[in-house]
C-alpha cells in the first residue's frame, strides 16, 4: 500500500501473512499508518468540525506537502486480489473520490463502494472494528457503542444486527423526556397551558367585581364633580366683578399719571431745559475741564521744577574751575599745561658759583700731590660736568615746582589725571546746563498750552449752558444748574414711565376682563376659598380619572382574558390531552423497564463468556498471576488475583497491569464479535509499550498463535518485539524510518 496522507508523502509499505513487527522510533509514522488504514477501509468523516480538545482527521492528516490526500491499499479476500484506491477530488471531502478494481483485470468490483468497503470486507462497522480490532495505546479501555451492542446481540440473540440497546433505550428516553423531563416536556406545558387557563378563569371573575366596583364609585365621583364646579362657576362671577372694579380703578389711575407726565413735559418745554444727553455730555465737560486745571496746575509745578534744575546746572558750571570757558578750551587747558611762569633761578646759579672753585681747588691739589696734569685734568673736567649737570638738575626741578604751584592755584592740584577728570566733570556740566535750560523751555511751553485750552474750553462751556441758564456765570453754578436739569429731566422719564406701567396695567385688565353686561345685582363672596374649591375639584377629578383608567384596565384585561365559556372549554380539551399523554407516559415508562429487563439478561448471557475468555487471556499474558475476570453492564472491568477472591478494579491496578487487562478484553472481543470467516486483521498501535519484558514476551506468544488464524499489524517504538521473533521465518518484521 502506498499513501499521500499526513506525513507520509508516497511512502509505501508491505505486509505479509500472519505477524508483522512493525519498528519505528517516536514520530516517524506509526499512528499515522494506522489512521489511514482505517481511512482506505472506512474513509474520513468530512462532516466533523474542529472543536476544544478535538482535531478532525481531515485536518489532522493532510498532507505536510500540500497536495490532495490520496492512497492505495493491494490486500485479499474470499481469494479474490483486490486494489482500493481514494482520492480527493473535492478539498471538502479528502478522500471521497474511491475505486476498487480486482487486482490485473481493472474490472470494477460489484457493490462495493467507499462508505461500505470496511464493512463488505471485514464483515463489521467502524465502530465495532475501532472498539475490538483497532488497538491503540491510548484507545485500550472498553466503551460502549451502539454498533458493538447490535454485534452482540446478534451473536447471542436472533443473529439480527438491526438492534441495539442504547439505540431503543436512547429513543424510548427521547420520547420520555418528550413527554416530561423535569420541568420541560408536553406534560408540564400542558399542565402549565391548564393553570394558567384556570388562573385566567379565576382572575376574569375577580376582575368582573372589579369593573362593577369602578362603575358605581365613577357615578358618584360624577356628581361630586357637577357640585364642585358648579361652585367654581360661583368663584368666577365673583371674580370677574372684582376685576371689573379693579379695571375701573385702573383706568383712572392711568389717566392721572397721562396727565402729570403732559403737565412735566410742558414745564421742561417752556423752561427749554435740554436732553438728557446735552446734560451728560456738558457735565461730562465739566469733569474734563476739572481734569484738565489739574493737568494745568501739575504742568507748571513741572515747569517750576524744571527752572529750579536750570539754576542748579548754572551754579554747578560757575563753581567749576574752567568756569566760563567752552568745552573745547577747557579740554585745551588739560592738553596744553601753561608754559611760562615764575621760577626761582638762585638754586643752580649758587651751585655753579660754588662748583667751579671746589673744582679747581680739586685740580690743583692733586696736580701737586701727584704731579700728573693727566689725572687732574681728568678729575676737573668730571667734578665740572657734575656741577653742570646739578645746576641744570636744580633749574628743572625749580621750574616744574612752579608749574605745579600754578596748577594746585587754579585746579587745587597738580595731577594731570585729575585735571582731566574736572574737565571732564566740566564738559558733563555744560551738557546738563544745555539739557536743564531745554526741559525749562519745554515745561514752560507745555503749561502754557495746558492753560490756554482750558481758558477757551471754559468760555465755550459756559457759553452753552447760559444759552438756557443765563445765570451760569463761572463752572461751580453751571454745574449746579446741569444738576438741577438733570433732576427735572429724571422726574419728567419717571412720571412717563409710571404713565405707560399705569396704562399698561389697564390694558391687561381690560384683555383680561371680558366684555358683560353688568346688571344691578350685587354679589357675595363664596363662603369657600377658591384654591379650597380648586383642591377638592382636582382631587375628584384625578379620583375618576383613576376610577374610569381602572374601568377601562379592568375590562381590557377582561377582554385580553376571553370569554369564561371559552375558556371553561379550553380547560376540558386540556385536562382530556393531558390525561391521554399520561397514560402515553406509563406505557413509555413499562417499555424502558422491559428493555432494561431485556438487556440485562442480554449482558447476563454475553458477559460471563467475554469474562471467561478474557480471564484466559489475561491469565496467560500475566503467567498466571490472575486467575478471574468480571464485567458489569458498562464493561467495567475488575481482576481477580490468584489465590484471593476479592475482585480488584481495573483503576486500582498498575498502569501496565491495566493496560494488559483491556488488551485481554479488546483481544476477547475479537474472538467472540468479529466474523471468523472474514478473518479480519488485527492493528495493534504501541499497545504493549507499558509491558514489562517477561508479560510483553507472553503477549507476543499469544499472538504468534493468533496470527495462524488471521493477520495481526504490531507497530511498536521498541525493539525488543524483533529481538524475539528473530530468526522466525513465520514473522514478518520491518524498520521503518522516513527513508523507507
Amino acid at each position: 500500500m502506498s499513501a499521500v496522507f499526513g506525513k507520509l508523502q508516497g511512502r509505501t509499505l508491505e505486509l505479509g501473512d500472519g505477524l508483522n513487527i512493525l519498528q519505528a522510533p517516536n514520530e516517524s509514522g506509526k499512528s499515522t499508518w494506522c489512521a489511514f488504514l482505517l481511512a482506505m477501509l472506512y474513509g474520513i468523516n468530512s462532516r466533523e468540525r474542529e472543536r476544544a480538545g478535538f482535531i478532525p482527521d481531515k485536518t489532522r492528516y493532510a498532507p505536510w506537502s500540500g497536495a490532495a490526500m490520496s492512497g492505495r491499499l493491494d490486500c485479499q479476500t474470499d481469494g479474490q486480489e483486490l486494489t482500493i484506491t481514494r482520492s480527493t477530488r473535492r478539498q471538502t471531502t479528502p478522500l471521497g473520490d474511491f475505486q476498487a478494481v480486482y487486482a490485473g483485470t481493472g474490472d470494477s468490483v460489484p457493490d462495493l463502494t467507499g462508505p461500505t468497503c470496511g464493512e463488505s470486507l471485514l464483515g463489521v462497522s467502524r465502530e465495532v472494528f475501532e472498539r475490538s480490532a483497532f488497538i491503540r495505546q491510548a484507545g485500550l479501555p472498553l466503551s460502549q457503542d451502539a454498533g458493538l451492542e447490535r454485534r452482540i446481540a446478534s451473536l447471542i440473540s436472533s443473529g439480527e444486527e438491526d438492534t441495539s440497546y442504547s439505540e431503543a433505550a436512547e429513543i424510548l428516553k427521547k420520547q420520555l423526556n418528550r413527554r416530561r423531563h423535569n420541568k420541560t416536556g408536553q406534560l408540564p406545558a400542558l399542565e402549565g397551558e391548564l393553570q394558567e387557563t384556570e388562573r385566567q378563569l379565576t382572575e376574569s371573575g375577580r376582575l368582573a367585581e372589579q369593573l362593577q366596583e369602578a362603575r358605581s364609585q365613577t357615578e358618584a365621583l360624577t356628581a361630586r364633580e357637577t357640585a364642585l364646579a358648579a361652585e367654581l362657576t360661583q368663584h368666577d362671577r365673583w371674580e370677574f366683578q372684582q376685576r371689573r372694579q379693579a379695571l375701573e380703578s385702573a383706568e383712572s389711575d392711568a389717566r392721572q399719571a397721562e396727565q402729570r407726565a403732559a403737565d412735566l413735559r410742558r414745564r421742561v418745554e417752556e423752561e427749554r431745559i435740554p436732553e438728557n444727553d446735552t446734560i451728560g455730555r456738558l457735565r461730562g465737560a465739566i469733569v474734563n475741564l476739572d481734569t484738565t486745571r489739574r493737568a494745568v496746575e501739575k504742568a507748571r509745578a513741572e515747569r517750576d521744577d524744571a527752572l529750579k534744575a536750570l539754576l542748579r546746572a548754572e551754579a554747578a558750571v560757575n563753581e567749576s574751575p574752567f568756569a566760563g570757558q567752552t568745552a573745547e578750551s577747557a579740554r585745551r587747558d588739560v592738553s596744553q599745561p601753561p608754559a611760562s611762569v615764575r621760577w626761582n633761578i638762585w638754586p643752580g646759579v649758587l651751585s655753579m658759583l660754588l662748583g667751579f672753585p671746589f673744582s679747581f681747588a680739586v685740580f690743583y691739589g692733586i696736580a701737586v700731590t701727584t704731579h700728573s696734569q693727566l689725572l687732574s685734568a681728568l678729575v676737573l673736567a668730571v667734578l665740572l660736568l657734575l656741577f653742570a649737570g646739578l645746576a641744570v638738575l636744580l633749574c628743572r626741578r625749580a621750574i616744574r615746582d612752579a608749574r605745579d604751584a600754578a596748577l594746585r592755584k587754579r585746579f587745587g592740584t597738580s595731577d594731570s589725571d585729575a585735571i582731566a577728570a574736572l574737565a571732564d566733570t566740566y564738559v558733563k556740566l555744560l551738557e546738563a546746563r544745555d539739557a536743564a535750560q531745554a526741559e525749562a523751555d519745554r515745561r514752560s511751553a507745555a503749561a502754557d498750552t495746558l492753560y490756554n485750552n482750558l481758558t477757551a474750553n471754559e468760555q465755550a462751556l459756559l457759553l452753552e449752558v447760559r444759552r438756557f441758564a443765563p445765570a451760569a456765570f463761572d463752572l461751580s453754578a453751571a454745574d449746579q444748574l446741569l444738576r438741577s436739569c438733570a433732576v427735572r429731566r429724571k422726574e419728567l422719564t419717571e412720571a412717563e414711565a409710571a404713565a405707560r406701567q399705569a396704562r399698561m396695567r389697564a390694558d391687561l385688565l381690560s384683555q383680561q376682563t371680558p366684555a358683560q353686561k353688568q346688571g344691578g345685582e350685587i354679589l357675595e363672596p363664596p363662603a369657600r376659598s377658591r384654591d379650597a374649591v380648586e383642591t377638592d375639584l382636582a382631587r375628584v377629578r384625578a379620583a375618576l380619572a383613576a376610577a374610569q383608567s381602572q374601568a377601562d384596565q379592568v375590562t381590557g384585561q377582561l377582554r385580553a382574558i376571553g370569554d369564561p365559556v371559552v375558556l371553561e372549554s379550553s380547560a376540558a380539551l386540556l385536562r382530556k390531552e393531558i390525561a391521554g399523554l399520561e397514560a402515553e407516559y406509563a406505557a413509555l415508562q413499562l417499555a424502558r423497564e422491559a428493555l432494561d429487563d431485556a438487556n440485562t439478561t442480554l449482558q447476563s448471557r454475553f458477559s460471563p463468556a467475554l469474562g471467561r475468555r478474557t480471564a484466559e487471556i489475561f491469565q496467560e499474558l500475566t503467567g498466571g498471576r490472575y486467575t478471574g475476570v468480571v464485567l458489569d453492564r458498562s464493561l467495567r472491568l475488575s481482576a481477580e488475583p490468584a489465590g484471593d477472591t476479592l475482585y480488584r478494579d481495573a483503576a486500582l491496578l498498575s498502569a501496565g497491569t491495566a493496560d494488559q487487562l483491556y488488551l485481554a478484553a479488546r483481544l476477547a472481543i475479537c474472538d467472540l464479535v468479529l466474523p471468523r470467516e472474514k478473518q479480519v486483521p488485527l492493528i495493534l498501535d504501541d499497545a504493549l509499550a507499558n509491558f514489562d519484558d517477561a508479560r510483553c514476551a507472553a503477549a507476543l506468544r499469544w499472538l504468534r498463535r493468533e496470527a495462524e488464524r488471521r493477520q495481526i499489524l504490531l507497530f511498536t517504538c521498541h525493539s525488543r518485539e524483533a529481538d524475539f521473533f528473530a530468526g522466525d521465518e513465520g514473522v514478518s518484521i520491518q524498520q521503518l524510518t522516513d527513508a523507507v
